[in-house]
């Protein structure tokens, strides 16, 4: 597609200056038409257009693969002029006209419809069908210089018209087509080749002001450079042997804007950028062919924070073809279940779901934006652990969740910490281009070597000083390419010699994946092939395109045995568990107070805004209850509080309150994860689950909080006259 562009439209690089964008765009234009409840689209296309005598074998047929050969263009099953009828109202009816680009022949159109059977007709046929207009025998048409068929700001000349009557346009889309269609066509033409007008009419929407606008894909409004959504996007490279090369960009969004508060950053980011509920998108030469939903955000990745922050898109256009064959349903509009799809997925979660990756880096940065109380924090806790007996149904319930594992009644011997002294580093100057490539690695004979362990996966970094959005701006992108230049065996003592490899390609030895750059720093991940064995050699080049000269980097690979895996003992497990596992609790108010946060310092942390309708809210990563936030300027507390007024009585109300808010969520949480309840909210939402951490919060600001507070068991008992 890309070489396409650049033969057919040499100039398209200006395309990222408004005026000639909206220029180009005027060839390509979808229009409204009709009342508001029953809108009409036209589609025209200034491309090649067909002659009339032509209609029945491009338009018209169906199953003649006329594209099979070009691969540039996104035809496979010539059923694309055909798909679109089925939305045309109860009959059915699409208007098709076209002129061939060189002025060569007449103006030809056809009326197609739904086929309304007749009475007889119904009797005997169970089907019925569809037709185009012939006037004997033939398409008809007539000879034009130029028509005004109400487009933008053009006199129709050459090209292609489609006209689409009342059609049904999804429900969230039925407003002006200029910004709703708009939005939506940008999703799923991610990566579009030419620009696009979306049109609407005064007559229609007489006091909007912006009835036309272009479009350009989601890629150029993500990647633009005023961009105030983006906090952060990057891309990794894949070469994998099943499943072909593919590239992976993601895109994660701030937790406020402008001075929207969390929930209202949140509503406007899935409104301009989610609105089909696509945060995995798979696409083939710009145009989406399905997507994931948000739900493997956060149950295969297990980034529950990042769930409504993060859009990630898969470009399968240099995918195999019998793996890519296998993931996209003819209609292109979502993926096929079956086991290349499952695969990828499985794939995709190992690789942007590590705990190395930078996915997890931001996940934890928002994490760690709360702060836990260092003081009387944990007191409950300790306190709460000591009193629990170690062999009851509560504390085999709590370790079905949590660690909680048995103290040593023998004080453990601590190891003194060693303390690490951080050196200073200088702070990174991103340049435009690069000016040098440097890979990390020990040197032996003045060459770069690096041991790749059998069949394991090897990290290899170059240090650069190019800006982070090299590979993936818009303008001027970079890339970075690795190379074979010789594979060395190791020699066959049976057989004898010292022959040279046959690969030449880097895919035939390895499967590859690279990152974008982070700070200076550009990551390869080597895994061996099967043809690869210990002790062979491998000669590599990696390149980095710049402004001038590409810069190059040689470097040796010798394959040594496998390392045996180290056990890693977490240094929160060698401690002397004081909080059993627990999970902390976090005191917040409005206002600032010392060593406690506010409201609005927690925000990002858990994705939520606080008010004084929150009791708590809970902190979860994946399936992991990590702090559970109480809000101590809550309504319930005030109203608790507000019985009393000796001093020890308000700090005895506030620890009730605390204790009876942390223990219900820990056991609620429990309990819901230990059975495995799936939630809802109403009938008529059962296709969309409700998160866990999203139904407490709303549990504990209804009046459940009130009623555990205010009724312990022995008032329960006087209210029933026991």
């Amino acid at each position: 597609m890309e070489s396409a562009k650049a033969l057919f439209f040499p100039d398209y690089k200006n395309w990222d200056l408004n005026s000639h964008k909206k220029a180009q765009a005027k060839n390509i234009q979808i229009l409204a038409d009709g009342p508001k409840l029953n809108t009409s689209l036209t589609i025209y296309d200034n491309g090649e257009g067909q002659h009339p005598a032509d209609f029945e074998k491009s338009f018209l047929s169906l199953l003649s693969g006329n594209k099979n050969e070009i691969h540039f263009v996104q035809g496979k099953y010539n059923m694309g002029g055909s798909g679109a009828i089925i939305f045309c109202g109860k009959n059915g009816y699409q208007v098709i006209a076209s002129r061939k680009y060189d002025k060569t022949g007449d103006f030809g159109f056809t009326l197609v419809r739904q086929h309304p059977l007749s009475n007889e007709e119904q009797t005997k046929k169970k089907n019925t069908w569809y037709e185009y207009l012939k006037i004997d025998g033939k398409i008809p048409s007539f000879e034009i210089d130029k028509l005004d068929l109400k487009l933008h700001d053009t006199l129709f000349e050459t090209g292609s018209i489609i006209k689409l009557y009342s059609y049904d346009l999804p429900s969230g889309s039925r407003s002006v087509i200029s910004r709703d269609l708009n939005q939506s066509i940008n999703e799923f033409l991610f990566e579009p080749a030419l620009p696009i007008l979306t049109v609407d009419r005064k007559e229609r929407y007489p006091d909007d002001r912006n009835l036309e606008r272009d479009l350009f894909g989601l890629k150029r409004r993500l990647e633009g450079d005023e961009n105030k959504y983006l906090e952060d996007y990057f891309s990794e490279e894949y070469s994998e042997e099943e499943i072909g090369k593919f590239k992976v960009t993601c895109y994660v969004f701030n937790s406020r804007i402008d001075d929207k508060n969390i929930k209202e950053t949140k509503e406007t980011i899935q409104r301009e950028f989610f609105k089909n509920n696509m945060s995995v998108l798979f696409s083939m030469n710009g145009q989406v062919h399905g997507n994931f939903s948000s739900e493997f955000i956060t149950r295969s990745l297990k980034f529950n924070l990042l769930k409504y922050h993060l859009l990630i898109h898969v470009d399968c256009t240099a995918m195999n073809y019998n793996f890519r064959k296998d993931l996209f349903m003819a209609s292109r509009d979502r993926l096929k279940e079956g086991d290349h799809t499952s695969k990828l997925r499985k794939f995709l979660t190992s690789k942007l779901g590590t705990s190395k990756g930078r996915l997890a880096e931001i996940e934890k940065r928002r994490k760690d934006s709360i702060s836990v109380d260092a003081k009387d924090t944990q007191e409950m806790l300790k306190s709460f652990s000591k009193n629990l007996p170690m062999n009851s149904s509560l504390m085999k319930l709590l370790s079905q969740t949590f660690k909680l594992d048995q103290k040593d009644d023998k004080p453990q011997k601590k190891e003194p910490e060693k303390k690490h002294v951080k050196k200073e580093m200088e702070p990174f100057k991103p340049q435009r281009f690069p000016s040098f490539l440097n890979v990390k690695a020990s040197t032996v004979d003045g060459k770069s070597c690096i041991n790749l362990p059998l069949g394991q996966e090897k990290t290899i970094r170059f240090n650069t000083d190019v800006e982070n959005h090299y590979f993936d701006r818009v303008e001027e992108p970079g890339e970075f390419k690795i190379g074979l230049v010789s594979y060395q065996p190791k020699p066959n003592d049976a057989e004898g010699g010292n022959a040279a490899g046959k690969s030449e390609n880097v895919e035939d030895v390895f499967n590859i994946s690279t990152t974008s750059p982070h700070d200076g720093t550009i990551r390869l991940n080597l895994n061996s092939k099967a043809e690869v064995k210990v002790g062979d050699e491998i000669e590599m080049k990696a390149t980095l395109t710049a402004a001038g000269e590409n810069l190059e980097e040689l470097f040796w690979i010798r394959v040594v045995e496998p390392e045996q895996k180290k056990e890693i003992i977490n240094k929160e497990e060698k401690g002397d568990n004081e909080n059993m596992g627990l999970p902390p609790f976090v005191l917040v108010y409005k206002e600032k107070k010392e060593d406690f946060s506010t409201w609005d310092e927690v925000g990002e942390g858990i994705d939520a805004d606080i008010d004084y309708e929150t009791v708590m809210v809970p902190q979860v990563s994946g399936d992991n209850l990590d702090k559970i936030i109480i809000n101590m300027d809550s309504h319930v507390l005030k109203n608790f509080k507000s019985k009393y007024k000796d001093q020890s009585q308000l700090e005895v109300a506030e620890r009730k309150y605390i204790s009876s808010v942390y223990f219900h969520t820990l056991f609620l949480y429990t309990i819901t994860k230990n059975r495995k309840y799936t939630i809802y909210q109403g009938a008529e939402n059962k296709d969309e689950e409700i998160d866990l951490q999203v139904y407490l919060r709303d549990l504990f600001s209804s009046y459940y909080s009130e009623f555990i507070l205010n009724f312990g068991t022995n008032d329960l008992l006087q209210m029933m006259g026991t």
